[in-house]
């Protein structure tokens, strides 16, 4: 299984002494950990090893956690084609992972394996030391087996750094005692325009799950999010223009692949480097985003709008309710998608979490289709981190059945 499942096996993964000793964690290629191969799943990267720890790893390891090594992934993690940190997890390799969020790959991979998935506030956690993509929409996702795992790694990588200049500077929230919140999450909103997007089965299953809500206690409510159906649309415009100014950096002249081929030039050297660096998916999503750089501009301009009024949209139905529920992954997509197209379609229900920079977490057990767990995802407000992990804390003793 390590060498289907692993890039690097770490040799000398022991617990040290702290709050999280005991813990282990896997990790993805894209993470820096010194001295480890961190090519992203990317020729571009080729033999790069990181020269400094990532914030969030330096800071587990002084919480005592052992790193086991680092999972295969997508290249530069975008979508699940060929990622392995699910099989490591469900395999028995790791307590918990690290994984690249930025359409909701985290919570969809928990999904999958029927375990807990969570991605807290942008800004919240550090990105220094993640090769990313997006930028805006991505960040540091946690899968666990047990809710209260999650809890412990955010209580320890949650907090200011200055080498991320994106941080969130204001009070952090406390995961300290998460069961213990003193605003508790009782009213969930469920968005109509969402529901108008699954299918028969899908539907049955997500109300399914509603009703465990119900008798849990929690109070429903319908909502409406009239630009729901073009958040992928916000998502993918605004991801491939950022991906696209994200890997200007892959010249072959500092770090990574540089071509064998006979070259002319320094133009040359980079043309053909850049061609032999990344594979299809991601050339084809570089290519949309230098168009709307380029060319359509405009488009650029509406979805960044849009993801303006979507926050002012969201903003407003927080006040209505304490959070928002939406089934986690689809039906067809049991397998990882391969195309942008079905990316796109296979996070659709996630994406929204990203472009808006919002808290959300997977719970397992809830919305079953047949054998088949698409998973519960519920949205919070902008740092309500600790609500959401204490109402998982909650519903995971009811998990299984209610």
């Amino acid at each position: 299984m390590q060498a289907d499942v692993f890039t690097y096996r770490n040799p000398s993964a022991s617990a040290q002494q702290g709050p999280l000793k005991g813990k282990s964690f896997v990790i993805q290629p894209n993470m820096s950990v010194r001295g480890w191969h961190t090519e992203a799943g990317s020729v571009a990267l080729k033999g790069f090893i990181a020269v400094e720890d990532a914030t969030v790893i330096e800071r587990l390891d002084k919480a005592g956690a052992a790193m086991v090594g680092s999972t295969r992934m997508s290249e530069l993690g975008l979508g699940l084609h060929g990622d392995t940190t699910g099989l490591a997890l469900s395999g028995g390799e790791t307590d918990m992972a690290l994984m690249t969020d930025m359409m909701g790959e985290a919570r969809i991979t928990a999904s999958r394996i029927k375990t807990y998935g969570f991605k807290p506030t942008s800004g919240i956690v550090s990105r220094f030391g993640l090769i990313g993509l997006v930028p805006s929409m991505e960040c540091f996702g946690i899968i666990a087996r047990v809710p209260k795992d999650i809890s412990l790694a955010m209580e320890t990588i949650a907090s200011y750094d200055d080498r991320d200049f994106s941080m969130y500077s204001g009070e952090m929230p406390s995961f300290s005692q998460v069961t213990k919140t003193a605003e508790p999450i009782t009213t969930i909103g469920i968005i109509k325009e969402c529901l108008e997007t699954l299918d028969e089965g899908e539907t049955r299953a997500f109300r399914n799950g509603l009703d465990r809500l119900k008798v849990l206690g929690y109070a429903l409510n319908d909502l409406c999010l009239p630009d729901f159906d073009i958040v992928g649309t916000v998502h993918h415009i605004i991801g491939s223009v950022e991906a696209s100014s994200s890997c200007g950096k892959y010249d072959g002249v500092r770090y990574g692949h540089r071509t064998a081929a006979a070259v002319k030039n320094w133009n040359d050297m980079y043309i053909k480097t850049r061609a032999e660096s990344f594979g299809p998916l991601i050339k084809s999503y570089l290519f949309q985003g230098a168009y709307f750089q380029f060319e359509n501009y405009a488009a650029f301009e509406n979805a960044s709008r849009i993801r303006a009024r979507l926050v002012n949209d969201l903003d407003g139905l927080f006040k209505k309710v304490d959070a928002i529920a939406f089934p986690t992954g689809r039906r067809k997509f049991q397998a990882a998608a391969r195309t942008l197209d079905d990316i796109y379609h296979e996070c659709s229900l996630t994406l929204l979490a990203n472009v808006m920079g919002l808290p959300a977490v997977q719970v397992p057990g809830l919305v079953l289709d047949g054998n088949t767990d698409l998973g519960l995802q519920i949205i919070g407000s902008r740092l309500s981190d600790a609500r959401l992990l204490s109402l998982v804390a909650r519903v995971s003793n009811t998990a299984e059945g209610v």
